[in-house]
């Protein structure tokens, strides 16, 4: 199990390059669980709200990784089609930050679709990270990610 998480991590690096301008363009959201006297938003939550987004948009690399992750999360994939295997594991993330009540997304840390531009511009220099990612990203996939991450469930 560590080892297909340790894969699917791989799938979502680039999903730490779309994190960084969450964190470095974020004006008011402060997580309760850091008393500061300053606008933050920790990594690990800018990584994660945009986690399903973009295990949609990596399924496609390798589908039958993203069903097993969809499976061992809970998900019932015994009708599932390998082409639904983004929308399950998707689908069981969201469930899993419902339940953590983690923000339902990045519309909840202050950003809007006239944002959407300015998050792209901040992380395509991130290209160290972004090329990481099993599949080519232009901007307007990033673009498509940030879009689909403003509401998560």
């Amino acid at each position: 199990m560590f080892l297909l998480f340790s894969v699917l991590y791989w799938c979502c690096l680039h999903s730490h390059g779309l994190s960084y301008p969450l964190s470095s363009l974020n004006q008011t959201y402060q997580a309760e669980q850091y008393p500061t006297d300053h606008p933050l938003l920790p990594h690990g939550l800018s990584v994660v709200i945009t986690a399903p987004a973009v295990f949609k948009f990596t399924a496609s690399c390798c589908p039958e990784r993203h069903m097993e992750a969809a499976k061992i999360l809970g998900a019932d994939v015994s009708n599932g089609k390998l082409s639904d295997a983004g929308d399950l594991l998707a689908e069981e993330l969201r469930k899993f930050m419902r339940d953590l009540d983690v923000p339902n997304g990045i519309q909840e840390f202050g950003f809007t679709s006239s944002d959407t531009q300015r998050l792209v511009e901040a992380a395509m220099p991130n290209k160290r990270v972004l090329s990481l990612a099993p599949r080519p990203l232009v901007e307007e996939h990033l673009a498509s990610i940030y879009e689909s991450s403003m509401t998560v469930y």
